[in-house]
């Protein structure tokens, strides 16, 4: 039986960088008010683990996003698919990632997503042009590295 995963990014500002890559990726914000909620009314979570994110209340230290097409659990908000999840943490990034995620718009139509993307709040850092592909390399809001082929 194949594992079920999701990729787990760290983050100074989980509502902000889910944001920005549901919108790169034109993925949904996963809501978890649902169960939020359910959680407050049992009194098994208190109002400082939570924030306002969308017009929701939201975890304060989390926010993932979810393919659209994938299927999700409704009671939870998680999707249950192609997933990433935020995670608050303390520290800045320090140094290049060991993971990153490579978006392939197709169609010609690199120069035009490197443009959307820096819309969004994206940097260029470098484009490379080699034998085995052309691609652009970039920083996300919060400087992860990701390329865009």
């Amino acid at each position: 039986m194949a594992v079920h995963w999701k990729l787990v990014i760290d983050a100074a500002d989980p509502h902000r960088q889910a944001a920005f890559w549901a919108e790169a990726l034109e993925y949904t914000l996963e809501d978890h008010s649902v169960l939020i909620e359910k959680l407050l009314g049992f009194g098994a979570v208190t109002e400082d683990l939570l924030t306002e994110a969308a017009g929701r209340k939201a975890w304060r230290d989390l926010a993932g996003v979810r393919h659209p097409e994938d299927p999700y659990d409704k009671e939870k908000g998680s999707g249950l698919g192609r997933r990433i999840l935020f995670q608050r943490v303390p520290e800045a990034k320090t140094a290049k990632n060991r993971l990153h995620i490579d978006l392939h718009p197709g169609g010609g139509r690199l120069e035009e997503e490197v443009a959307r993307l820096e819309s969004l709040g994206a940097k260029v850092l470098r484009r490379i042009a080699e034998p085995s592909g052309t691609w652009v390399t970039m920083a996300d809001p919060e400087g992860n590295e990701f390329d865009v082929e």
